[in-house]
């Protein structure tokens, strides 16, 4: 009689452990599971199982996921036939979660492995013990979730104390025995912006005077545009904690008062536009300190209020001195001299020497700017200057004006042509920065 030659059946270990807590031990968990599973299939020698060399060990990850690296590495040798039955010391081991579970199942049968838990006898081969894989992946769900939610509701219950849950603190605090401390030199930046915002009503500009003062968040990194908003918004400043949108009374000190607050929110709620419209008239002077008359003397900003109207002029300094009638232009009204202004730059931006002009300039200080990306840039600035905020306005007049003179029978503009460069660099990082 001849005897029957048992099939080899090629046996991986895979073992898990959810957190990294005693992975340095001599002997740990994972060793553990390794050990049970090696006695299981030293007693199924009889039936062909053997011991392949590779180790397919996960510390300090979820169940959870799929997304771990000896998994992984497991799955692609299942895909390569390197294997021909996994083991493990429980099935939660593989997976926690059903849906997970059910894929791995799908690549275990596409390959014609088996799956074999060496504490909960079955294997996927058969029907009952797919049943059982079901019920028990059920209730390792089951008891995810249950934490999961138990975990939900102690951040909640912590929240709604006031607690501080972890995670950076905010510029202006720092965490002292797991508490938000208010941090002096931080908490007078974050006054400070929240009184300039209300002064100029514009998160852009206030970026660039954030920028320019050195202030960072309290990781070092920079305040950009986001930043700003996201510190105006932020009602721990005002003593409260947040969660899930509801917030409560908050264990640390507020740097902002409520009136202050409640007056940043007012100007957020605002359009920019409108936002606009409204510190136009607190920054009036749009040509300030650029305008000169016939004479040579500067005009100065000037404004009168009438039946609750505000009323603004550029007045001669002549007039001013000595009396109306001193210079021939003497004043103007303030919107009508500021319009003509803006349509001759307007016009400026689209004239080809002018861009040329500017590309040189600009090219002088950057080698990589073309002539075309000029183009763009001054382009871009005609359709987006009335939604600029009338500080931002001020100072690009002040980069592209030299000087406005206003005669008797018109007004001549003198540009800076290395203020344009300098203008066409700037909106060119500028879009850089948003590409990236």
């Amino acid at each position: 009689m001849t005897k029957a030659v048992v099939r080899k059946l090629r046996c991986a270990i895979y073992t898990r452990k959810s957190s990294e807590e005693g992975l340095e031990q001599e002997f740990n968990s994972l060793h553990a599971q390794r050990e049970a599973c090696e006695a299981y299939i030293a007693s199924q020698r009889s039936e062909g199982w053997v011991l392949v060399r590779d180790q397919y060990d996960d510390g300090g990850i979820s169940g959870g996921t799929l997304a771990r690296p000896a998994l992984q590495r497991l799955l692609a040798d299942v895909e390569d036939g390197l294997v021909d039955v996994v083991v493990v010391y429980k099935i939660d081991r593989l997976s926690r979660s059903l849906m997970d579970f059910s894929k791995l199942v799908e690549v275990f049968d596409r390959n014609g492995v088996t799956f074999v838990s060496v504490t909960q006898s079955f294997n996927t081969t058969t029907s009952m013990g797919r049943l059982t894989l079901n019920i028990l992946l059920s209730f390792a769900q089951f008891e995810r979730e249950v934490t999961a939610e138990r975990i939900r509701d102690k951040f909640r219950a912590s929240r709604m104390k006031g607690m501080w849950m972890g995670g950076n603190p905010p510029l202006g605090y720092k965490v002292k025995d797991r508490k938000l401390v208010v941090c002096s030199e931080g908490a007078d930046h974050v006054r400070w912006i929240y009184a300039r915002f209300l002064e100029m009503g514009s998160a852009t500009e206030l970026a660039r005077e954030v920028e320019k003062r050195g202030i960072r968040t309290s990781r070092g990194n920079h305040i950009d545009k986001k930043a700003i908003y996201r510190i105006l918004n932020n009602r721990v400043y005002i003593g409260e904690a947040v969660h899930k949108g509801d917030s409560y009374l908050g264990e640390h000190a507020a740097i902002i008062e409520r009136d202050i607050w409640d007056k940043v929110r007012a100007t957020l709620t605002d359009s920019p536009r409108t936002r606009a419209a409204r510190t136009r008239a607190q920054t009036p002077a749009l040509l300030k300190g650029l305008i000169y008359g016939p004479d040579g003397a500067a005009f100065s900003p000037s404004h009168t209020r009438k039946g609750g109207r505000l009323y603004r002029y550029y007045v001669s300094q002549t007039v001013l001195k000595h009396g109306a009638g001193a210079c021939p232009v003497g004043r103007v009204p303030a919107g009508e001299i500021e319009a003509a202004v803006i349509d001759q730059l307007r016009a400026v931006f689209r004239q080809p020497e002018i861009v040329a002009g500017t590309w040189k300039a600009a090219h002088m200080q950057d080698g990589s700017i073309t002539e075309a990306d000029v183009r763009d840039a001054l382009g871009q600035l005609d359709p987006l200057w009335d939604e600029l905020f009338p500080v931002e306005q001020a100072r690009i007049a002040a980069l592209l004006v030299e000087r406005v003179v206003i005669g008797i029978d018109g007004l001549s503009v003198r540009l800076r042509i290395d203020g344009l460069g300098g203008l066409a660099r700037e909106m060119l990082a500028g879009a850089m920065e948003r590409a990236a």
